[in-house]
C-alpha cells in the first residue's frame, strides 16, 4: 500500500492531503486557487495517482501561501508513500507537448530534493495564481518529496499551456520513475543501498 495522509495547519494554510501512488487518477481538490486546483487534477489524471486535497489559505492576501504550502503537503505525501522505494524504476524523463508548448520533464527519486527550472513564462497570472508561483511550488515539492527534477521549456508562448505542460510532465516522469521495476525485486535502486 503506497498511500499516505498529511495534516499541515500554520498561521497561513490548513491543509489535509491524501496520495495513493498506485491510484486510477481520481481527484478531490479544493485549495482555494482555481488555477492550481486544475493542475493537481491533471497531475492526479495523467500520474494516475489518487489525490485529494483540502486547503483554507489566506487568500484574501493571495495565492501564494496556498501553492506553496500545497506543494510541502504533496512532497511530504509523495515521500510517506514511497517509503524506502525498495524495487523502483527511480529515473524517469518525458518530453510532453501542449499545444505551442514543449516541456522536458526529468526526475531521479534520489533522496536529495533539489530543482532546476528553465521556463519563461509572460509576466501575468494563469487564472488566479501569479505564474511565478509554479517554481515556488515545484520547490516546495521536490525538498519534501526528496527528489531531483529537472524541468526545460523547448518552447512555448501561453502562460497556461506552458504551465499545464510542466504539471502533465511531471505526473509522466513521477508514473514511470515510481513503477516497479520487475527485475530489480524488492532491492532499493542505489549502490549505497540508501536513498539519500
Amino acid at each position: 500500500m503506497r498511500n499516505s495522509e498529511v495534516t499541515r495547519k500554520t498561521a497561513e494554510t490548513d491543509i489535509k492531503l491524501s496520495l495513493d501512488l498506485d491510484g486510477s487518477g481520481q481527484a478531490s481538490i479544493e485549495t482555494g486557487v482555481g488555477f492550481l486546483d486544475h493542475m493537481l487534477e491533471l497531475f492526479a489524471c495523467h500520474g494516475r495517482f489518487d489525490l485529494e486535497v483540502i486547503c483554507k489559505g489566506d487568500t484574501f492576501v493571495d495565492s501564494h501561501h496556498s501553492v506553496e504550502d500545497t506543494g510541502i503537503c504533496l512532497g511530504m505525501a509523495f515521500a510517506g508513500a514511497l517509503g524506502d522505494a525498495r524495487g523502483i524504476c527511480r529515473f524517469s524523463d518525458v518530453t510532453l507537448p501542449m499545444d505551442e508548448a514543449l516541456i522536458l520533464c526529468a526526475a531521479d527519486i534520489s533522496g536529495r530534493g533539489f530543482l532546476t527550472i528553465d521556463v519563461t513564462l509572460p509576466d501575468h497570472p494563469a487564472g488566479a495564481m501569479d505564474s511565478e508561483l509554479l517554481e515556488e511550488f515545484l520547490q516546495a515539492f521536490v525538498r519534501k518529496a526528496g527528489i531531483t527534477l529537472h524541468i526545460r521549456m523547448l518552447s512555448g508562448k501561453n502562460a497556461h499551456h506552458i504551465i499545464e505542460a510542466c504539471f502533465k510532465a511531471l505526473a509522466r516522469a513521477l508514473k514511470a520513475a515510481v513503477r516497479i521495476d520487475g527485475e530489480r525485486g524488492a532491492e532499493i535502486p542505489s549502490t549505497k543501498g540508501v536513498l539519500v
